[in-house]
Formats: structure tokens, sequence, C-alpha cells
């Protein structure tokens, strides 16, 4: 099992910036893709950003540029700073992690709010 822990979210307004962590536990050994994804309001859950163990990543469109994902492997930790944020980045961000082993694990959610 992994065990994940995010902290991060919270309220700004239009073009304020956030930063979200992802601390895993546990069953480390095997993790190979980390990533964030969002859930706003009566949508699906979406892919915001991944990062693979090699430092591979993949952005969702809408938040190239502005969204920055990173892994400290040594933490165990991945972070995505979110810059220029809008009202429409709004959602529940959801921390998931790959194991090669067991498979996908995913936080229990933060949210984030972008609104003046």
């Amino acid at each position: 099992q992994v065990h994940l822990v995010e902290s991060g979210g919270g309220l700004v307004q239009p073009g304020g910036s956030l930063r979200l962590s992802c601390a895993a536990s546990g069953s480390i050994f095997g993790i190979y893709v980390m990533g964030w994804y969002r859930q706003a309001p009566g949508k699906q859950r979406e892919l915001v950003a991944t990062i693979a163990s090699g430092g591979s990543t993949n952005y969702a469109y809408s938040v190239k540029g502005r969204f920055t994902i990173s892994r400290d492997h040594a933490k165990n930790t991945v972070t995505l700073q979110m810059n220029s944020l809008m009202p429409e980045d709004t959602a529940v961000y959801y921390c998931k992690v790959t194991n090669a082993i067991s498979g996908d694990y995913w936080g229990q959610g933060t949210q984030v709010t972008v609104s003046s």
C-alpha cells in the first residue's frame, strides 16, 4: 500500500499562485509515475500533470506554461507549482502515484478555489 498526503490548497485571487505538495509513504519502491489530477463540480476528473521517474513530464494543454510539476526522489514527494491561476482552475486536486507492482493510488484531494 502507498499512503499519500496532500497539502497546499486554498483560496487565491485570479493571477495568483499556489503550491501543492504530495508526500508518499509505505510501499514506495516501484513508484514510477507521480502526478496531479483535478475534478471540478459537475465535471470528470482530468489529468493536470505527471512526472515519470526519469523526469519526463506531461501537462494538460490548459495548464502548460502556467503550472510546473517536480519530484523529489529522496523525499518521495511531488509538487505542483501553479502560477497565473484562473477561475477555471478551481477544482479538487488529487495526487496520484502509479506503482509498477501494486498499481494506482490516490490522495484524498485538496480544494483549490480561484476567485476574487
